[in-house]
């Protein structure tokens, strides 16, 4: 018997997330079972990681902050996941958890997840063919094996990527692959109307990890899903929110938390500032807390008010001012600018393209000439 959770990556954000989430909520009775996650890549760490995972002991997440004022480090044990596999040695035994037991999907594969590989091609669907590189192949390939045996028994599939519409786009993807590989219309349907696909937006900053498994994490958490028709929920937890609204979600994240981020990584980048250098560090630099704010306030809070979210930006806001200057997690700046000019056309081009579409085309000069730097705009 496995677990009725299949979980696609052993990230550390993962781990202090959606199986801490699934690990309150059992404790609770308020979680449909356990988790089995599976390691898609070869990175030696995450081997490690599984490893540790694979002795049952379960493993610490530390939350460290601050929330509505007050202090807050505290060590959480995590027992939700109950095996742990990788893909390239243990796919007859995920391919068969898959048919038997598995109920819902979970998955967080990082910025290049659903990108397809070549080398993936249908005969892989056949037993001993051998495992697909690519995520949505592995994804393909363990709903094929599912419908040939339970033609009529979908699953709720819940992508945690930081994609718009991950759900829906991910759905795409894998019914494009399907087609491209010819396989039989009755799977297809399948893919499409027994499967359920959910959009959904994962929020908490998870800062390093605890060796061999572990997390270190801010107290804040959030995991809003988009309410779909007949699909089952892996569990019921009190940052687990149900939505009917969530663009208003994505964009409140996207245009203060990510936002704040990437404008602080501009000027680490322009100024050459120190290699060590912290998002607490900038926040008590006077200057730097200056500017981001002015940034928010003025650039983005105005946008906000005109699409009629002005108080919720406030709140949302005063909790990412909060994570900000959280005394405990080491959020290097470094770090954030990595893939600098991607995460500026994901995290502040919208703004200013919904700000052109709001007429407000005189606003935003600090954002506008971040674009212009990068010859965006």
């Amino acid at each position: 018997m496995s677990e009725p959770i299949l979980q696609f990556g052993t990230s550390r954000f993962l781990l202090a997330h959606v199986a801490l989430f699934v690990s309150q909520a059992l404790e609770r009775g308020d979680a449909i079972g356990g988790i089995g996650v599976v390691q898609t890549t070869s990175n030696p760490v995450s081997q490690v990681r599984v490893a540790a995972l694979s002795r049952h002991g379960g493993y610490p997440v530390r939350i460290r902050g601050r929330e509505h004022g007050a202090v807050v480090d505290k060590v959480v044990f995590c027992n939700g996941i109950r095996a742990a596999w990788i893909a390239d040695r243990d796919w007859t035994t995920v391919r068969r958890a898959t048919i038997e037991d598995v109920r819902v999907i979970v998955s967080n594969t990082g910025d290049t997840g659903y990108r397809l590989d070549e080398r993936d091609t249908p005969d892989l669907l056949s037993t001993g063919g051998g495992v697909p590189r690519s995520y949505p192949a592995k994804l393909l390939a363990l709903l094929h094996s599912r419908w040939q045996e339970r033609p009529g028994d979908g699953l709720s599939i819940f992508p945690c990527e930081l994609v718009e519409n991950n759900g829906d786009i991910l759905r795409e993807i894998v019914l494009g692959l399907a087609k491209q590989w010819s396989l039989p219309e009755p799977f297809i349907d399948y893919v499409r109307q027994s499967c359920v696909w959910v959009n959904s937006l994962v929020d908490r900053i998870v800062s390093e990890p605890i060796d061999p498994v572990g997390a270190v994490a801010e107290p804040y958490a959030l995991w809003a899903v988009e309410r779909r028709a007949g699909m089952e929920l892996p569990c019921s937890h009190e940052n687990l929110v149900l939505t009917g609204d969530l663009r208003s979600h994505e964009r409140l994240k996207l245009f203060f938390l990510n936002l704040g981020h990437s404008w602080l990584a501009q000027q680490w980048l322009i100024e050459g500032r120190p290699l060590a250098e912290t998002v607490l560090d900038a926040m008590n630099d006077a200057r730097m807390r200056a500017e981001i704010e002015a940034v928010w306030r003025e650039e983005v809070m105005p946008v906000f008010g005109a699409l009629g979210m002005g108080n919720q930006a406030e709140d949302y806001l005063s909790s990412v001012r909060e994570r900000f200057c959280n005394p405990y997690l080491e959020h290097r700046i470094a770090d954030i600018a990595q893939n600098h000019l991607a995460k500026v056309k994901r995290r502040v081009l919208p703004l200013i393209e919904l700000a052109n579409a709001l007429s407000m085309r005189n606003a935003q000069p600090r954002l506008r000439g971040v674009l212009t730097s990068h010859g965006l705009i």
